[in-house]
């Protein structure tokens, strides 16, 4: 198994600081978490990666949480 060294991530510090292995999946699509210097996880963006299958419902909620996480001030003032 070949592993970019860019996506590794101790557990530890995943553990730590897990918005910064958020960022890190958002940015290179998948992480590995290493725990005792070997491969024991990997985190995907299920949005992108292709072996995850979802129905178009699915898919329409991921999208709709997506819109109403960045425009939620907008929808919060529409809703007074």
């Amino acid at each position: 198994m070949n592993i970019n060294t860019s996506k590794i991530v101790s557990i530890s510090e995943a553990n730590q600081n897990f918005s910064r292995v958020a960022r890190m999946v958002d940015e290179n699509g998948e992480i590995y978490i290493f725990k005792n210097n070997k491969p024991k996880y990997k985190i995907i963006d299920i949005e992108s990666d292709t072996s995850v299958e979802m129905t178009d419902e699915e898919k329409l909620d991921l999208i709709a949480a997506r819109i109403f996480k960045k425009y939620r001030r907008a929808f919060e003032e529409l809703a007074k």
